[in-house]
């Protein structure tokens, strides 16, 4: 059976949620800087609605969960997130502003590193990136074991250091040394997953 969908047309002949692509392409074919979306349900196109058109342009619904959810993550924040493939393998990570999903930085991939080693040097350059910026603000993770690390200055791993992956060993060791000189000041949040979806950071890979 084809799933339900429901179309958002902030701006075009006709402003409001459709149940049809006929209906709304009624509204937006031809139309000058038409605004629209399609949704999987009527909750989360009533939101969409009465929010605004950029937190939702060129993104996947789904990660716009935690607008509909009754306690939403803080804001402004960053979140952030890492990819990898296989364990060790290929690791990169970034971080993105929450409200727009605006992607703020972004490093790798670097050769024979882990997902866990990848979510804390995101948070650490969240912390960087807010020193460059002269702005403080809460970072938002959805790996405590990424979180336990940053608090405590120190990753904990049993990977090796191999030709392969000492550069990305020199980007974990400068990270210690960073926040050893520079502790935390800002909240680091665990990103609540089942109550928001998948984190904004998230690199769609699951």
């Amino acid at each position: 059976m084809k799933k339900t969908k429901f179309y958002v047309v902030w701006k075009g002949r006709q402003r409001g949620i459709f149940r049809s692509w006929e209906e709304c392409a009624a509204q937006v074919s031809g139309y000058a800087g038409a605004e629209f979306k399609a949704f999987d349900s009527l909750d989360a196109a009533e939101a969409a609605l009465h929010s605004r058109y950029e937190l939702y342009r060129g993104k996947p619904t789904v990660t716009q969960g935690w607008l509909l959810a009754p306690s939403p993550p803080l804001l402004p924040s960053i979140c952030v997130d890492a990819a990898s493939s296989g364990s060790p393998g290929p690791v990169e990570w970034r971080g993105v502003d929450t409200e727009s999903g605006r992607q703020l930085f972004h490093h790798g991939p670097y050769l024979d590193g882990t997902n866990n080693l990848g979510e804390f040097l995101a948070i650490v350059h969240a912390l960087q990136w807010m020193e460059q910026h002269n702005c403080a603000m809460p970072v938002y993770s959805d790996s405590n074991v990424a979180l336990l690390w940053v608090r405590a200055a120190r990753r904990r791993t049993e990977l090796q250091r191999t030709p392969k992956n000492a550069p990305l060993f020199t980007l974990i060791e400068r990270a210690e040394a960073w926040l050893a000189e520079h502790p935390p000041r800002v909240p680091l949040l665990k990103w609540d997953t089942s109550a928001w979806g998948e984190i904004p950071a998230d690199f769609g890979r699951k």
